[in-house]
């Protein structure tokens, strides 16, 4: 179920998100970015920053037992979108289905809030992603972003091809 996080999650969330984000290893998810991006995807500071700086933006957290197993930051962006991101799920609990239950809860969250549609971006070198997100509905809308290779607080870049191509679903 996905519920609204406290400022006792953030250490947890943190630490969910590196690993399923940057894990390697025994530690790596299938999806994780530890060979394109090095370092972790975010720390306690930088989290608890992002969410000042956007306050109609919603992270939720994934719970079914005694620890967050899954994560998602949910931002209106007026119109109807709504911006997704940060989609995590603990990398030793992914291939069961996860990841697709905190996706599907969070469509319906954004529908219950009168979205109509969902937008992403995800970088554009992984393709088994981009392809996991289009079997659920997404499309690439052709658009892209710019990757903030001068941001070190998403890590360090690997390569100098990265982008951002962004994805669309109505809800």
């Amino acid at each position: 179920m996905l519920v609204a996080i406290e400022d006792a999650d953030v250490p947890q969330l943190v630490a969910l998100m590196n690993r399923a984000y940057r894990g390697t290893g025994d530690s790596a998810g299938w999806n994780s970015e530890a060979g394109v991006i090095a370092g972790n995807r975010t720390n306690a500071e930088f989290f608890r920053a992002e969410l000042a700086e956007k306050p109609d933006g919603h992270f939720l957290k994934w719970v079914d037992g005694p620890d967050i197993s899954g994560c998602v930051w949910l931002e209106p962006l007026g119109d109807g979108i709504w911006y997704l991101g940060s989609l995590a799920t603990d990398p030793e609990r992914q291939n069961n289905g996860l990841g697709r239950a905190v996706l599907t809860a969070a469509e319906r969250w954004v529908q219950a809030r009168g979205g109509k549609r969902i937008r992403m971006t995800v970088v554009n070198v992984r393709d088994t992603l981009i392809a996991w997100y289009e079997r659920r509905g997404y499309t690439q809308t052709g658009g892209i972003a710019p990757f903030p290779y001068d941001d070190q607080r998403f890590g360090t870049p690997l390569r100098d091809d990265l982008h951002f191509v962004v994805l669309e679903k109505a809800v």
